[in-house]
């Protein structure tokens, strides 16, 4: 029997395409009803509260961002995986042994795409070092012929050499600057280190964060204030809601994106078609992004690759299909109305994420973002049935 003042928290459901799965139900130690002559908290100690924990928050965030990566990973890695987890402990499986399972699963995973993929994007970063100067030749004749018909067009009055040599030069000087910086990104030694430091650290982590999952939430769960327990629960439910069906949807649109975009640009004949589309895929999380800039490099490069409009065509099609396919298809089947995230209000907390904490902001930006959200709602529709509101003006005589 349960003592007076003690509430069961329901775990929250992620919802599904298909309906929320059953979740763990953590088990929570009594809770104590407060004696009757201790004095209540006054509003002054729970702003203090708020304020306290969100400048705690803070702080750790800046103080410990370069360090945190890792951490927030495996902490992503082991709320995505808690579902499946927590139906192989229904099927008998312990949790240790479940956690351990779907790690070594996702390790094994990883490593059979590194190998399947890594030779191809070999080949393609290969293929781009020693066709650059060709490239970057090829995009100079096009920008001088270019220079040249606006220059018959308008007159030499408004296109003078000047303007020709400097197109051709900056526009070389561009090229060979992203062909360097991409080098000393790919082979730099903070990259390397950040490589292996996400690759070691980040699945032991991830593996004691998923066995002890529901331990976590039931803490957490105990330490909620009495009085607004509920409250905070409900909005927990629809944050999870929201943001794993965010996240389940993002990452099959990423995934089916990266291999049409790959597949497609291969077919048309671009030379590094499937390293761009795998990263406009990749970058199909931040709306619009990825589609833009794979199909603005996908076009320059067929212009200095294809000698006829009609490649061009076929590239610009295949990021038209896809962006439809996307729209129509994989939007409405996985995310539809079951996330409540603007797309501006996604990409600009991806980019206030980024500036204030880098790539750590960019991971932490998404749930963020959902809490944001979620709570905003809250707040609105409490506004609304408010006397703030409602009141109406006063009565004025005649």
């Amino acid at each position: 029997m349960n003592p007076p003042g003690y509430a069961r928290p329901a775990g929250p459901a992620r919802a599904g395409p298909t309906g929320p799965p059953e979740r763990s139900e953590p088990t929570l130690p009594p809770v104590l009803p407060p004696s009757p002559d201790e004095p209540g908290a006054t509003r002054l100690q729970r702003f203090a509260l708020v304020a306290g924990v969100g400048l705690a928050i803070w702080l750790a965030l800046s103080l410990f961002s370069s360090i945190l990566l890792p951490f927030v990973a495996a902490a992503g890695i082991a709320y995505f995986l808690d579902p499946v987890a927590f139906q192989l402990t229904r099927l008998g499986v312990p949790r240790p042994v479940a956690a351990l399972i779907l790690i070594i699963g996702l390790i094994a995973f990883g490593l059979l795409v590194l190998l399947l993929i890594y030779p191809l994007i070999g080949q393609q970063i290969g293929l781009l070092v020693a066709h650059l100067p060709d490239y970057v030749l090829a995009l100079s004749h096009f920008a001088q012929n270019i220079v040249a018909e606006l220059r018959a067009s308008l007159g030499p009055a408004y296109v003078n050499g000047k303007l020709q040599d400097l197109i051709t030069s900056q526009g070389g000087a561009i090229l060979s600057f992203v062909a360097q910086a991409l080098t000393r990104l790919i082979t730099g030694g903070v990259a390397l280190f950040n490589v292996l430091e996400l690759a070691v650290v980040t699945p032991v982590v991830a593996f004691y964060l998923l066995r002890d999952w529901p331990k976590v939430v039931a803490r957490l769960d105990a330490w909620l204030p009495r009085r607004y327990a509920t409250v905070l629960r409900a909005q927990a439910r629809e944050v999870d809601r929201i943001l794993s069906a965010w996240l389940r949807g993002q990452l099959l649109c990423c995934l089916f994106l990266a291999l049409f975009y790959a597949a497609g640009l291969s077919i048309v004949g671009l030379d590094l078609g499937l390293i761009i589309g795998l990263a406009a895929g990749a970058l199909s999380f931040i709306p619009y992004v990825g589609t833009i800039t794979g199909a603005t490099i996908s076009l320059a490069l067929g212009l200095a690759q294809f000698p006829l409009w009609s490649g061009l065509i076929r590239v610009g099609a295949v990021f038209i299909v896809g962006n439809l396919f996307e729209s129509y298809v994989i939007y409405p089947r996985f995310l539809g109305d079951r996330v409540k995230l603007h797309a501006v209000w996604v990409i600009f907390a991806l980019f206030a994420g980024g500036a204030a904490f880098g790539f750590l902001g960019v991971l932490l930006a998404v749930p963020m973002a959902a809490v944001l959200g979620v709570v905003a709602r809250f707040w609105l529709r409490r506004y609304l049935g408010s006397p703030l509101y409602l009141d109406p003006p006063e009565a004025r005589g005649e």
